[in-house]
């Protein structure tokens, strides 16, 4: 059972912590100082709910229903197309409305609005939580509730870690030009994302 659990933590951490819309928005918002605690808890939350449907079997479903992965592929490379669109377009307009001590706070409702959508509209969400966990877990039949346990636990330590720790890099930026930069490195992410689902 404790192998399961730590498998578990491990799996989800590998497959949470690379780049992508979700991390770099709570990134953004951890360096913001803004929402960081709703940020946090709407991605720990959306992970546990697909993660644990992931590990009661929806892997099956998605088998039964050919479409289905088609459909998610194609919404998720559009909204990442969109994304990174934007990102790039707020880059163009420069980092000086983008520093946190000069820019109004953005609606909790705007940023919560934002964050359900880079979560669920992602097809890699899809993919890492229902599918390849879900999968994984079947390998430690009895003990899958554990293995979903630890995989729940190093998401939300993941985000916890990811939005608070954020802030350790406010002094850097602070600077305008690092925010453009930032602003840049994500859009590109999100197109990168978007190439590999088309293409890879």
């Amino acid at each position: 059972m404790i192998e399961a659990l730590v498998a578990g933590y491990l799996v989800s951490i590998s497959l949470i912590a690379a780049i992508g819309a979700q991390n770099a928005f709570v990134l953004r918002q951890g360096i913001r100082r803004e929402h960081v605690g709703w940020v946090v808890l709407v991605c720990a939350v959306s992970d546990a709910a697909l993660i644990s449907a992931g590990v009661a079997g929806f892997g099956a479903v998605s088998q039964s229903v050919p479409w289905l992965g088609d459909a998610m592929l194609w919404a998720g490379v559009m909204f990442l197309l969109v994304y990174g669109a934007l990102r790039f377009r707020a880059a163009w307009q420069g980092g000086g409305a983008l520093v946190p001590a000069g820019r109004a706070p953005v609606a909790l409702r705007r940023v919560i609005a934002t964050c359900l959508v880079l979560t669920w509209a992602n097809p890699h969400v899809y993919l890492d939580t229902l599918v390849l966990i879900g999968a994984i877990s079947a390998q430690y039949a009895p003990h899958g509730l554990a293995f979903g346990f630890g995989a729940v636990a190093a998401s939300a330590s993941f985000f916890t870690a990811l939005g608070y720790g954020a802030r350790l890099l406010a002094p850097v930026m602070a600077r305008p030009r690092s925010w453009v930069v930032l602003e840049v490195i994500v859009g590109a992410t999100m197109w990168a994302i978007a190439a590999v689902l088309v293409f890879g």
